[in-house]
């Protein structure tokens, strides 16, 4: 069964990507086997596969998600679920990613989904923060990555909500409708599970075409990022939360993972490791290129700006106070 093939020839897909960056990544390692022994090259590799593999099972979890989401959810569910008031269906919508466990890959399909299904804007980007910072498995990650220290999880759970909320509001009242990229092109009379199966496939191979050139990009400045950089940064506290804010950004590591990497970085304060854990699951390179996918260039170029400006802010007032 094909998806109006027709209409998608000529046209590069995120699967055309996805299969081009296997075949050749398989081809030049056949071929050039020993360029693989240099340093730069096996820690590029390392990273980009550790990003991938990190990042896979969770980007499976909300394909199928979103799946269900469109094809048995009828949208009037979610108007009697949320609230009429966007100002309210945003706390309601920022509270709800805490039942999503995964990471800000698997968020991206559900949001894009549940826009589909006619959540506004505001809500919807809440979702897409919140689902990925406060679920409980990063806040069990957290709390065993900095052991002794409760007030760590709690920071992390206040700053993460509040930049939730605050990129949601502001996103309802100055951002603009969100452009969802046309999905599966069902055939007149598809069962219900045909119409899965083909939503599911559709979406699956342009997220991983997306997350392919994200971690691509992600390994590449991993690798290029003098490390003696940091410990310059290491003793000036601004500088220290303006340096692994952008790490963060950098290093693209799963909201599960990431609470691991801060705990390493002892040089730098307590609140300059809140900012990299509260930055990290709202805006890095591999998310940025599966936003890019989704929503469009125009999306991404507003949002990310937006999304770091507030979670560095955010992490810095918390970590200030309980930190």
């Amino acid at each position: 069964m094909t998806v109006n093939s027709a209409g998608l020839r000529g046209r590069v897909t995120s699967t055309d990507v996805f299969c081009g960056v296997l075949v050749t990544a398989v081809l030049v390692r056949l071929l050039f086997g020993d360029l693989f022994a240099t340093p730069a090259v096996a820690a590029w590799t390392t990273v980009f596969a550790a990003i991938c593999v990190q990042a896979a099972p969770y980007l499976v979890l909300g394909v199928l998600l979103s799946t269900a989401i469109a094809v048995f959810v009828p949208p009037s569910f979610f108007a009697r679920v949320l609230p009429d008031r966007q100002s309210l269906a945003v706390p309601v919508a920022g509270l709800a990613g805490a039942a999503l466990p995964g990471c800000e890959c698997g968020s991206v399909p559900v949001a894009a989904s549940l826009i589909r299904r006619g959540v506004a804007p505001g809500p919807a980007v809440t979702f897409l923060l919140s689902a990925p910072a406060i679920n409980p498995v990063v806040l069990v990650a957290t709390a065993v990555a900095f052991p002794g220290r409760p007030e760590m999880v709690v920071a992390r759970l206040l700053a993460s909500l509040a930049t939730a909320l605050t990129v949601g509001w502001l996103w309802q009242r100055l951002g603009r409708d969100l452009p969802i990229r046309a999905g599966a092109r069902l055939p007149d009379g598809a069962s219900v599970w045909q119409r899965a199966e083909l939503t599911a496939s559709h979406d699956l191979a342009q997220a991983l075409g997306m997350l392919t050139i994200g971690a691509a990009s992600a390994a590449f400045l991993n690798v290029t990022v003098p490390r003696s950089w940091l410990d310059h940064l290491a003793g000036n506290e601004i500088a220290g939360i303006i340096a692994l804010a952008l790490l963060a950004v950098v290093l693209a590591v799963c909201s599960e993972a990431d609470a691991f990497i801060a705990a390493s970085l002892t040089q730098f304060s307590l609140t300059a490791r809140l900012a990299f854990m509260v930055v990290g699951p709202a805006v890095d390179v591999k998310l940025i290129a599966m936003q890019v996918g989704t929503f469009g260039r125009g999306f991404a170029v507003r949002f990310a700006p937006l999304a770091l400006t507030v979670a560095a802010g955010a992490a810095a007032a918390v970590g200030t106070v309980l930190l």
